[in-house]
């Protein structure tokens, strides 16, 4: 019986003494945790438009931004858009992109980045070449704004810009847009980030891996 009464006083003793380390409730002091993450297959390609691997494409949403992006309600909303606008027969759509949009060399985001972007995917997905069958021309009007000029009415093309799946219309610096569509980007190290903050469902800033 002593024995077990000493045994419990010690255990009492070392709770007490744990008890001082924890912190309060409210306290700022964060935990330090460790994230191991192993994805369902391995990431043998970082190019998201070459291919539809959805490694490759969660990959894409760590690094790269789009124009638009769904809401809770699956509606397409402006991402790097900070404004857009479509002429009354809905054949010339004009997109001014946010300020302060940057990829990872701190290079500012350019509307030439963006026409170069969308081209490259319109060529590999399917809804994209569905969208590029409609277009006349897509053109930079200056750093910041660009328009989409249609043959025929898309009533899909702001859908087609927020695409949630594979192929996402993932935006790249120019220097990657021009890729060849049939070849994929070989680059190994996380090439851009614009820094949105407004997409709904996903992390507001993006991280190089």
């Amino acid at each position: 019986m002593t024995s077990l009464a000493q045994m419990l006083r010690t255990v009492a003793a070392v709770g007490t003494i744990c008890l001082c380390f924890v912190p309060a409730p409210g306290s700022t002091q964060p935990a330090q945790k460790t994230l191991r993450f192993i994805p369902q297959a391995d990431l043998r390609s970082i190019d998201p438009i070459w291919t539809t691997a959805y490694v490759t494409r969660n990959f894409g949403y760590l690094v790269f931004d789009t124009l638009f992006a769904l809401d809770k309600d699956f509606k397409p909303q402006p991402q790097m858009v900070d404004r857009w606008r479509a002429s009354d027969d809905k054949l010339t759509y004009s997109f001014t992109l946010r300020d302060g949009l940057k990829w990872h060399d701190g290079q500012p985001v350019r509307a030439a980045d963006c026409v170069a972007s969308l081209e490259r995917w319109g060529k590999r997905d399917t809804l994209g070449q569905k969208l590029m069958e409609a277009v006349g021309e897509i053109q930079a009007v200056d750093d910041k704004t660009f328009t989409i000029r249609l043959k025929s009415p898309f009533p899909l093309i702001l859908d087609a810009l927020g695409k949630l799946s594979s192929n996402v219309p993932f935006m790249m610096p120019e220097r990657l847009a021009k890729t060849d569509a049939s070849s994929r980007s070989r680059r190994r190290s996380a090439p851009a980030r614009s820094n949105s903050s407004r997409r709904s469902g996903f992390p507001a800033t993006r991280r190089s891996l």
